[in-house]
């Protein structure tokens, strides 16, 4: 059945009294999780979510972030994936034709990345794509870029995310990776889709629909295979994946790369086959006792809170001005009741802010902060409002710049590990023109430590490094973005990538010094 809802009626349905189902916040170490209906829904999803980080951190052999406390991942709970490909596609117009059939999405931001789930997915066939296998691949998705600095390609992007999504809970509360992916099915027996070599070679901006799932498919089958074949006896395969993955971040191609780590690609491509054939496939539980977890507190968001959630989560989506000042007609009809409420006026504040109308965000912010003078949301957008002001008046008066900027050191100092905060601090400085102090620096590099998934702050960082004359570092920093498998074809990364290697002394300090327009967001 079609689902023929607008965005609009299913977000205010969650909300409106003939669902009468309150929300709730679950807060953990990763995670800042809004869900409707009971606490017990909230409470379960941080406790999955949370033994799922800790089984991917042990199986990889990865330390704990404690600084995520600061820069959780925010998730929200739609009622299905129709619900969720109607959110996607609320943000502009660019956004149809890439949300169609998208069950779950992630965006990565320094302010706070946001990933879409669904409540339900699927009819409970062992071929569908569940929700929890939709929440499993797009927190890897933020677990790979979080915890990891290397660039990866779009096989194993994808094929890494698909191989963690099919985690399994036990019985006694552990959790085991490894269960195959049956909704990859299709992809998986369509071998002719996209071959081996093809996978590992080809570019996968340019791959038509079928190859794309082929991609998906294989990139799971792949990686389950690199992932669990150093455990037989004998390992034939030993450290392969990683020499693969090593040998393209030094700069060798992709098919030189594949060819020097894993040997012939038939005799690969065979093993591979002769894997998915198999009776079963290699499963590795992780018991309860080696998945502690932190806290996890659970409230019941305030009336104000709720009723602002529809258009909290088209903001949280991510607007254009059109949309934007569409979006805030609503959130100030949800809004005006609870004046007094500092999160339903903070996020009034954003909506006013994206659609520009910085006296009626301020005006939001003052209500917030009234409320609640440690709001650091509610600081953030107060400095952004004051920052805006003095770009747009092309004032050269320092104090004003310095009112802009001296919101977000409260911040930062209410919230030392939060990197959203450090960022601003240096875009202050850009937008007053002026260079950034060596304090305002080793902010935005400690912003990036905390922060590296969001997109914008990796091509900050890699500006800085090319002004201190460090190609390499800069590389480093762009790397991950040139080979992400759902950026365009004209992926900037890849563009400015290109330019770092053949630029002399001259026209790097040049490129450093002049951003492209399509590079900073």
């Amino acid at each position: 059945m079609r689902w023929v809802w607008t965005i609009a009626t299913a977000l205010t349905a969650l909300a409106g009294p003939a669902a009468a189902a309150p929300w709730f916040e679950a807060r953990s170490d990763h995670f800042i999780i809004y869900a409707p209906g009971k606490a017990e829904s909230a409470q379960d999803y941080a406790t999955r979510l949370e033994r799922f980080d800790k089984g991917m951190r042990v199986m990889r052999g990865l330390p704990d972030r404690p600084s995520d406390r600061d820069n959780p991942l925010y998730v929200y709970v739609l009622p299905d994936a129709a619900a969720v490909e109607q959110l996607c596609k609320s943000g502009n117009r660019r956004n149809a034709a890439s949300c169609a059939n998208v069950a779950g999405f992630y965006e990565p931001r320094a302010s706070g990345s946001v990933a879409f789930t669904p409540r339900r997915s699927g009819e409970g066939s062992v071929y569908d794509l569940s929700a929890q296998t939709v929440l499993f691949h797009e927190y890897t998705h933020h677990f790979m870029y979080a915890n990891y600095s290397a660039a990866y390609p779009g096989w194993f992007t994808e094929g890494f995310a698909e191989f963690n999504g099919t985690a399994r809970f036990e019985k006694d509360g552990g959790i085991g990776f490894g269960i195959p992916a049956m909704h990859r099915a299709y992809g998986l027996m369509n071998s002719n889709a996209l071959s081996l070599e093809a996978m590992l070679t080809a570019d996968n901006r340019k791959l038509s629909a079928e190859q794309r799932e082929g991609l998906y498919g294989r990139g799971w089958l792949l990686t389950h295979y690199l992932t669990f074949a150093p455990l037989g006896k004998p390992s034939v395969r030993k450290n392969q994946l990683s020499e693969y993955l090593a040998a393209l971040n030094a700069g060798t191609p992709s098919l030189a790369a594949a060819k020097a780590a894993f040997g012939d690609l038939k005799t690969l491509d065979r093993d591979v086959e002769r894997y998915l054939m198999r009776g079963t496939l290699s499963y590795l539980p992780i018991a309860k006792d080696k998945l502690p977890i932190g806290p996890i507190t659970v409230r019941a968001l305030t009336p104000g809170e709720a009723a602002m959630m529809p258009s909290r989560m088209r903001s949280e989506r991510g607007v254009d001005r059109p949309t934007a000042e569409k979006l805030v007609i609503d959130a100030r009809k949800a809004a005006a009741p609870f004046p007094n409420d500092p999160g339903a006026q903070t996020w009034l504040a954003e909506a006013e802010y994206d659609a520009g109308r910085d006296d009626l965000a301020d005006a939001a912010v003052d209500r917030a902060l009234a409320a609640d003078p440690k709001a650091v949301g509610a600081m953030l957008y107060k400095g952004m409002i004051h920052l805006r002001r003095a770009a747009e008046a092309k004032t050269a008066d320092a104090s004003l710049w310095r009112e802009a900027r001296s919101w977000f050191v409260k911040a930062n100092r209410l919230q030392p590990d939060a990197a959203e905060p450090l960022m601003l601090f240096y875009d202050s400085f850009l937008a007053a023109g002026l260079p950034p102090t060596a304090n305002a620096v080793v902010g935005l590099k400690q912003a990036f430590d905390l922060a590296p998934q969001d997109i914008g702050l990796r091509f900050r960082v890699a500006r800085e490094y090319l002004r201190e004359g460090d190609r390499k570092l800069a590389r480093l920093a762009l790397a991950p973005l040139a080979y992400d498998p759902h950026r365009g074809p004209d992926n900037p990364a890849a563009k400015l990538i290109a330019r770092i290697d053949t630029a002399d002394d001259t026209a790097l300090a040049a490129i450093a010094e002049k951003p492209d327009d399509d590079d900073s967001d």
